[in-house]
């Protein structure tokens, strides 16, 4: 542990009078009153039925809430879920709650986890988002069982998505990680994860926990953390994701969330994500989804003007983030007819790693130039929404896979903007 645990005097105590224990569950609530009782239960029912011997405990990390979820979490008791004959509790469940801080903070909440257990010498630790509306005990099984009796470090999830959910993450976080880590990780910023002591116990001390992309994105830092030498990386098919709706509705601070840790992690792993070519596959546990069908819920037009007068207004800051061929083209995309729109996929991906790259060299403050992303994703989220809107289930992956090989194939654009600094230019 270090010198200055973030670990209170309060929960130190409680953790202490725990002992050790075999798995520890972690949720970081911020009023999940609606969801947290349920998602409680539902992991309850998930340990007693697949890990009825082991010493459990789940801790609650809260921000702040004001509408008495860490009441709810207290009260959630082992007894109501002890509804069938063959679910049995040989050891006690503890539960732990504590408040952090008045405000939100991911970063913190995720490194009082790790760091708790550490000390409660956990061999498995699994992640469960509070507002999960449709999580299973199966869950439980599914992400602790390769860590706890396999030997694997990490499992990340896969969800079963509706074609168009998840556009950021099928744009732009899953095919620039596989490109630069050579994994083709399907949730860079996972809600439900499991990590293995192994995997934990460098993470006690890591300086994530100090920088931007710790405290606003702590599952990507996780994610690209586990991709590292000597770490055993496992992909487990969950199921619908369900409706999050504490989800970030803001579109700038979901890219902060995890754009932004994104391209923070690159100069964690500075110059060694550079030497890693191709791809290489990834254990995956469990039957695959195909996605679904579904109607596009956005406003096509709002999207595509969004896009335009994004590109009009922030002309001065584009400029000092990109080059002058590739504004060029942005500008006259957010200008053409709405029938010659186009954003092909070698654009976005160029444009996406000058913005990686300028952030890098800091050519103004990192926050405003994720900010000016925002705009620019908006005018591929619309290519992305109408090339797909009739693409079956084969055609829609076909073109996932299209645009991660054309992020693969731009690697030495990325690696020559990044290096440009270090030669002086």
């Amino acid at each position: 542990m270090p010198d200055e645990s973030i670990l209170s005097d309060d929960l130190l105590r409680q953790l202490i009078s725990v002992g050790e224990v075999d798995i520890l569950v972690g949720l970081h609530t911020h009023n999940h009153a609606a969801t947290v009782g349920q998602v409680i239960q539902v992991v309850r029912e998930g340990l007693l039925k697949y890990f009825p011997r082991e010493r459990v405990a789940i801790l609650n990390a809260d921000g702040g809430s004001h509408d008495g979820s860490r009441d709810i979490v207290c009260a959630a008791s082992i007894d109501d879920v002890r509804h069938s004959a063959d679910i049995r509790a040989l050891r006690t469940l503890h539960t732990i709650t504590t408040q952090y801080a008045d405000t939100v903070s991911p970063g913190t909440a995720m490194h009082i986890l790790v760091e708790a257990a550490d000390l409660l010498r956990a061999k498995a630790c699994v992640v469960v988002a509070p507002e999960s509306s449709e999580i299973v005990p199966e869950w439980i099984d599914r992400l602790l069982r390769p860590i706890y009796r396999d030997q694997m470090d990490f499992v990340a999830p896969i969800y079963r998505r509706h074609r168009f959910e998840g556009i950021l993450v099928t744009n732009l976080m899953y095919p620039m990680l596989r490109a630069l880590y050579g994994k083709p990780v399907r949730e860079p910023h996972p809600g439900e994860f499991a990590f293995s002591d192994r995997l934990g116990g460098r993470l006690v001390d890591h300086p994530m926990w100090t920088n931007d992309a710790g405290r606003m994105g702590p599952e990507v830092c996780f994610t690209v953390e586990a991709l590292s030498d000597g770490f055993r990386l496992a992909q487990t098919y969950l199921g619908p994701k369900g409706h999050i709706e504490q989800q970030p509705t803001d579109l700038v601070t979901a890219m902060r969330q995890s754009v932004g840790p994104l391209f923070g992690s690159m100069e964690d792993w500075n110059g060694t994500w550079a030497s890693i070519h191709g791809t290489q596959p990834v254990d995956t546990i469990g039957p695959a989804f195909d996605v679904t069908a579904a109607e596009a819920d956005v406003d096509l037009e709002r999207l595509r003007q969004m896009f335009s007068s994004g590109v009009a207004d922030l002309a001065p800051v584009l400029k000092s983030i990109l080059s002058p061929n590739i504004l060029e083209q942005l500008q006259r995309a957010a200008t053409i007819d709405e029938k010659q729109f186009s954003f092909p996929d070698e654009l976005w991906v160029k444009t996406v790693y000058e913005f990686a790259a300028a952030y890098h060299k800091s050519v103004i403050s990192r926050d405003h130039i994720i900010q000016a992303l925002a705009p620019l994703y908006r005018g591929r989220a619309y290519q992305f929404l109408t090339e797909n809107s009739q693409a079956s289930s084969a055609v829609f992956e076909e073109h996932i896979e299209a645009l991660c090989g054309t992020f693969e194939r731009c690697k030495p654009y990325l690696i020559e903007l990044w290096t440009a600094q270090e030669r002086g230019l």
